[in-house]
């Protein structure tokens, strides 16, 4: 069995609420309570839920944008969670990040080629021809013209800004990528474009995504495998057929009934959520998806539940829950 290249173990990311004259930290946002995941070389592992519930803190903490509270970030084995900025220096080349909005990401006073060019020269990569060679070769991959690297980011399309960042992400010849929600701030006609060139990209070059995204349907065209977090936890895994085909938890089935129909003799049978996602750093205790969901019990108010394998007609891989019950 191949080694996992990333495998993160019971992950927190806690931030202290303040509050006060003195500013002194009189609470705590559990924005990710508890996540244990892996994801094998050139897999894509998708990452679904509403919006708040800790996704992009996740990817945040991979990447060690975020020192995490407590957990493991074990890539390639070497743990990145207790380093310090100097020691993740040759690892960040491994581990690179595309993010959700192409216009705040990218220096609107730096040229496309600086922009490029720029983490080459951060980390000492070839001389100034071979780094100017390096930008071209990264444009025509991500399908824009050589005469790119001359112009400013507000030149150019939402589109071509993602594809922009994508090569940003790809210059050092990364290992894995975690894209924040890489495709939701663009045109419906240009998500798939975008979404095929990623996927070229990872054929090409080996790559291995952590694929963040609150839409079911857009995630499922992209991912292996499918991780479904809710309120800083995840509460179902398994491949990406069986999450679409053969639900399980609660949460999950209310998701996919909420992806539209553009068939309307087409019909799903309704799985409706009542109230809003609660508030992070005042968690129920129990269950937390217990306060939305229809089949919740006493027992769901006061034990967590965690994540055990279940058994699926039909299903050859392995498939978690964290539910109490065999829904």
């Amino acid at each position: 069995m191949t080694a996992p290249l990333l495998e993160v173990r019971d992950l927190m990311m806690h931030f202290p609420v303040r509050g006060g004259v003195f500013r002194r930290a009189v609470d705590t946002c559990k924005a990710v309570d508890g996540v244990s995941l892996t994801i094998a070389p050139g897999e894509t592992l998708g990452l679904v839920g509403e919006s708040g519930c800790g996704k992009s803190t996740l990817g945040r903490c991979i990447v060690r944008l975020l020192a995490p509270t407590t957990g493991k970030i074990l890539f390639e084995g070497a743990d990145l969670a207790p380093l310090s900025r100097r020691a993740l220096k040759p690892l960040r080349r491994q581990l690179q990040m595309v993010f959700q909005d192409p216009v705040e990401s990218l220096n609107v006073r730096h040229t496309v080629g600086q922009t490029l060019e720029e983490p080459l020269i951060i980390h000492g990569l070839g001389d100034a021809a071979a780094r100017r060679a390096r930008v071209r070769e990264l444009l025509a991959q991500v399908g824009l013209p050589a005469g790119a690297e001359d112009r400013y980011p507000f030149e150019f399309s939402g589109g071509q800004r993602q594809r922009i960042g994508i090569a940003r992400a790809i210059a050092l010849h990364p290992k894995l990528v975690i894209c924040d929600e890489p495709v939701s701030a663009l045109d419906v006609s240009i998500q798939s474009q975008v979404l095929n060139l990623m996927l070229d990209l990872q054929r090409q070059l080996g790559l291995s995504f952590l694929f963040i995204a609150h839409n079911l349907a857009v995630v499922k065209h992209v991912s292996d495998r499918v991780a479904i977090m809710y309120l800083g936890r995840i509460v179902e895994l398994a491949g990406a057929d069986d999450i679409y085909a053969r639900p399980r938890h609660p949460y999950t089935r209310a998701l996919l009934a909420a992806i539209p129909v553009p068939d309307p003799r087409r019909r799903r049978p309704p799985a409706p959520l009542a109230g809003d996602v609660p508030s992070p750093i005042h968690p129920p205790p129990g269950c937390p998806f217990h306060p939305r969901c229809p089949h919740a019990t006493e027992k769901c108010r006061t034990d967590v539940p965690f994540l055990r394998n279940v058994a699926v007609a039909g299903s050859s891989t392995s498939h978690t829950i964290a539910c109490h019950y065999d829904l």
